[in-house]
This record gives C-alpha cells, sequence and structure tokens, in this order.
C-alpha cells in the first residue's frame, strides 16, 4: 500500500490522471514525457510581488512561517500571476531547527542570526528532535494548500545538515565558512554529530511535509559549493544521504540543489535525488553528463539575466530549453532564486514563453 502523497495516488500505487501526480512538473522529475517543460522559480513565494511586500509589511519572516493561512496566501501568489507549473511553500530553512530549540531570528537585510552558536558537544544535544507537533503549522498550511492548489503540485523544502551546520556554527551568513570549517576540520567527530543531528530534523520536518500531501520536495544545500569535492564527500555526502534515502519509499521526486556546486554535481547525485539543481554557471547538457542519465536536472537561467531587455530574456531562454533536451527530464527554473528588484510581469513573459517554445505534440 502507498501512501496518498499526491492528492491523486491511489493506495494501490496507481496513478491517477489529471491530478498533480499527473502534472508536467512531477512528469518531468520522473524522466517521464509531457505536454511541455515545466517551469518554477525559487523564492516565486515572495521577493519581487508586491502584493507580498503588502501582506508581509508587519510581519517579521519567522512569524510569518508560522501563520498557515499567510503561508497558504503568499504560497498561492505566483500560482495566481505566472501560471508556473508548480508552488513552492513559503517558509525558510531555519523554520525546523528554531522549532528543535534553536534560539535564532531572521533579521531583515542580513538572514538568521543565532543567539548562542554551536562550539561543543552540548550544543549539538541542545538541538531537540521535532515531529508534526512542534511543526503542526506547517502541516495545517500544507493541507490547506493542497485543497486551494488542485492539480497543481505543491513542492516543500527544507534545507540540507551542511547549510544548516553553517548557520549554526557561524552565528549567521557567511562568506568564507570560516568557523564552520574549522570546526569540520579540526572537531570532525562533533562536526559529523551535529550533521547527524541536523540530518534528523531535516528528514522529519520533511517527512511533516510528504504526509500532508506536497507532491515533492527540495533539499537547499545553498553553501555547499564553497566545498571540495573530496570535504564534500568526505563530511557532507553521508548526511544529505541520510535525508534524501529516508524519504526513498515516500512516493515524491526529490530535487537536490546547491549554489556553486558544478564540481560537486556527480557526487551530489549520488546522495539519492530524482531531480539535481544545476546554477547558472555550468550548462544544463555539461551538468547532465556529470549527473548521469538516471536523474533529470532543473535549472538554470541566470537571475540577474531577468533584468535585461526582453530579446536577450528570450534568448537565454531558449538556449536553456535547448540544452535541457539533453537531459531525460527537465524542469525549468532559474539557478538561484528570484532578485527582488525583477519585475513580476518578465516573470509571466518566461513561464508563457517555456510554455510556447517546448510544447509536444499529445496524443
Amino acid at each position: 500500500m502507498t501512501t496518498d502523497t499526491t492528492g491523486t495516488a491511489a493506495r494501490d500505487g496507481a496513478i491517477r490522471p489529471g491530478g498533480p501526480a499527473d502534472s508536467p512538473f512531477v512528469r518531468a522529475c520522473r524522466r517521464e514525457p509531457g505536454p511541455h517543460t515545466p517551469v518554477w522559480f525559487m523564492r516565486q513565494a515572495g521577493r519581487s510581488l508586491p502584493e507580498y511586500r503588502e501582506i508581509r509589511a508587519n510581519v517579521g519572516m519567522l512569524e510569518s512561517c508560522r501563520q498557515p493561512e499567510l503561508v497558504a496566501e503568499i504560497t498561492l501568489q505566483p500560482v495566481r500571476r505566472h501560471g508556473v507549473d508548480a508552488a513552492i511553500l513559503f517558509s525558510d530553512i531555519v523554520v525546523p531547527v528554531a522549532a528543535a530549540g534553536v534560539d535564532l531570528d531572521i533579521v531583515a537585510g542580513t538572514g538568521p542570526v543565532v543567539a548562542d552558536p554551536v562550539r561543543t558537544a552540548a550544543d549539538v544535544e541542545r538541538i531537540r528532535p521535532i515531529g508534526r507537533d512542534e511543526v503542526s503549522y506547517v502541516d495545517e498550511a500544507v493541507r490547506l494548500l493542497v485543497t486551494e492548489l488542485g492539480d497543481t503540485p505543491l513542492i516543500g523544502f527544507a534545507g540540507a545538515p551542511f547549510t544548516l551546520a553553517s548557520y549554526l556554527v557561524e552565528g549567521g551568513p557567511s562568506r568564507t565558512h570560516a568557523k564552520t570549517k574549522a570546526l569540520m576540520y579540526g572537531q570532525p567527530q562533533l562536526w559529523h554529530a551535529l550533521c547527524a543531528r541536523l540530518a534528523e530534523v531535516t528528514l522529519a520536518f520533511l517527512k511533516v511535509q510528504v504526509d500532508a500531501g506536497v507532491s515533492a520536495v527540495q533539499l537547499f544545500d545553498s553553501w555547499a559549493g564553497a566545498l571540495s569535492e573530496a570535504d564534500y564527500r568526505r563530511y557532507v555526502l553521508p548526511h544529505s544521504t541520510n535525508v534524501l534515502s529516508g524519504l526513498a519509499d515516500a512516493g515524491v521526486p526529490r530535487i537536490h540543489f546547491g549554489v556553486g556546486t558544478a564540481e560537486l554535481l556527480g557526487a551530489m547525485g549520488e546522495a539519492g535525488a530524482d531531480v539535481v539543481g544545476v546554477d547558472w554557471r555550468t550548462p544544463l547538457d555539461i551538468a547532465t553528463r556529470r549527473i548521469g542519465s538516471d536523474k533529470a536536472v532543473q535549472g538554470n537561467l541566470d537571475p540577474t539575466v531577468l533584468l535585461a531587455p526582453w530579446p536577450v530574456v528570450e534568448t537565454e531562454v531558449r538556449r536553456i530549453l535547448a540544452q535541457g533536451r539533453v537531459a531525460p527530464g527537465h524542469v525549468f527554473n532559474l539557478g538561484h532564486g528570484v532578485l527582488p528588484e525583477t519585475d513580476p510581469d518578465v516573470l509571466t513573459r518566461v513561464v508563457a514563453l517555456v510554455h510556447e517554445v517546448s510544447a509536444r505534440p499529445t496524443d
């Protein structure tokens, strides 16, 4: 018996036509043909939309993530406006670690700031396990969205252990990740204990979302590109693998994404995802050779291209679609998140262009 995680997967494991599990997005993730290349944008839920800025005007980021109806509204905004092929849950990667007892806040203009950075084994022990009760607001938001979205799939997400560990060790965002690497190299036992604990928290957080009805999940390892391949394999890969392999029987596609990961793409593909996200630095045809023919790819328009004149945008979109045809499955996306200054109308035009250029004959 399979878990009904998509809203259309039957209890006998069959997929019912016409729902999220049969959508162009999920089909592409599973390397199956569809009517067109699906498109969604990282950080589409907010950032560039005036309606998002209005609704968030007097609400802090963490508080926003804890209000199910507000989360649902923000998640739905880009679906209504742009006609994207998937919604992504409005949240933040530090939500589960806050639920696990870490004292932190998301400071406007800075990002997550941790009150007491992790330095010792006792600090690691204070990171508590989580379950549905600790993030019931996420469970509620996903259930609201699955009902509202109908045939449009919802993507759940979480931060990968390395990126979360970096925030906790550094105390906030970092350009060099010097404290993170010092702990990783100097106290490997403590490092692995921290990442193992964060992998447990991350997996539990994703399972809550899957059980509530998301159609796919994305694991963000935003800072993994700061590592060499050897260090990635030694210090990071086992923990990301524990998260992704823990969802192997969940019945939803798993996406793995990082920034600056050109030399890590093969190793990231080994972690257990069905789709590997590629930033704008690596052409999709080259990325596909590195990742392998058993994975779909996602990406990878440079977000800054959206600030250029439309003929430039169109040329780049067509180039990426052409390169993506080499892959066994392609989800069009940006190579990182939407920039706040992006004109929302350009995003809408990109969605229409992707659909038009990639349209395929249907039986």
